[in-house]
């Protein structure tokens, strides 16, 4: 976005639209992206006119604008700014405002003042849950958005969410690429399940076969996140041939889908513990279900993070 359109005061007419109260931005055409962004840039440069000079969008507002994948957001999710201590707080529905004593370090996306990584990362932590803040640590270092230094830096603060990140960051892994293959490596881990992300499965010649999400270490056994992409026919095609290549070296490959992550987790686990050779013990998936009782990946977490979050009315939605 080059320039910001929005204005404050009021503005008549089908050409405009409010984001707030006192704020209104041209109408824009509605985005055909397969995944729209939650919160619009036009609607995000509104909510900028009420800042002042030294605020920034943080938490996950700003980890959005930054290119960070976020969990599923519910509804009535607010935008998420940063103030200094005296700034005058926006007396608006749809937002929620931290205080800080120093100014918090920001950069300028797309014409919008966002804080920078750590800092975004560390107030996120404050409000969403461990699975939550492990995923977008994952993401964020898989980006180049932020070093593991910077986080432990910002981790032994004593600011809030701090801890939460501190006890996501003995869980991160950058070669992540994706929420959902975070959240599958997350699963067997926390399942106590020895798993190596982007394992690069070899013939005898050093030919490449497939490079594969998860590896069960010490088995032959790939675990892979298949999205609504593998569904497409190109994407099926080559998605066959590659297994009878996995097969023919031995091994065998399973695909999991976002369901068998969230509702059907005992069963991945079911299916690890038969390549370890070791008894199934449904007990184990008890650890993978606490932590999505608080994480935005289910319709109870998202409850408990509005919960814990000031609300605000349910969003509009732009044209």
């Amino acid at each position: 976005m080059q320039d910001l359109p929005a204005v404050r005061g009021h503005r008549r007419g089908t050409a405009w639209t409010p984001v707030t109260y006192g704020v209104h931005r041209p109408v824009t055409c509605q985005s055909e992206a397969e995944h729209p962004p939650f919160w619009d840039d036009d609607d995000l440069a509104g909510w900028q006119l009420l800042m002042t000079d030294h605020g920034c969008f943080t938490g996950l507002t700003a980890l959005e604008v930054l290119g960070v994948a976020l969990p599923p957001l519910p509804d009535r999710c607010p935008v998420f700014m940063a103030l200094g201590k005296d700034d005058p707080r926006p007396m608006r529905d749809g937002v929620h405002t931290s205080r800080h004593i120093r100014p918090v370090a920001y950069t300028v996306e797309r014409g919008l003042r966002v804080a920078v990584a750590p800092e975004a990362i560390v107030a996120a932590a404050r409000w969403v849950g461990l699975a939550d803040v492990v995923a977008l640590v994952d993401s964020a270092l898989h980006l180049g958005l932020v070093t593991f230094d910077d986080l432990e830096e910002v981790a032994r603060s004593r600011r809030p969410g701090s801890r939460r990140l501190r006890a996501a960051l003995v869980l991160v892994d950058a070669r992540a690429e994706s929420l959902w293959e975070s959240l599958l490596r997350l699963l067997h881990v926390v399942c106590d399940i020895e798993v190596e992300p982007q394992w690069l499965l070899v013939d005898e010649d050093g030919v490449l076969i497939a490079k594969a999400d998860l590896w069960l270490v010490g088995t032959k056994a790939l675990h892979e996140y298949d999205g609504d992409e593998h569904e497409a026919a190109p994407r099926r095609v080559r998605d066959r041939r590659r297994d009878r290549r996995v097969d023919r070296v031995g091994f065998v490959r399973r695909g999991y889908t976002a369901g068998d992550v969230i509702q059907r987790a005992v069963s991945i686990l079911e299916d690890a513990d038969r390549s370890l050779g070791r008894p199934h013990d449904p007990s184990r998936i008890r650890a993978w279900h606490d932590l999505l009782k608080d994480s935005l990946f289910t319709p109870a977490g998202r409850a408990a993070f509005l919960a814990r979050v000031p609300t605000a009315p349910p969003r509009r939605r732009t044209a």
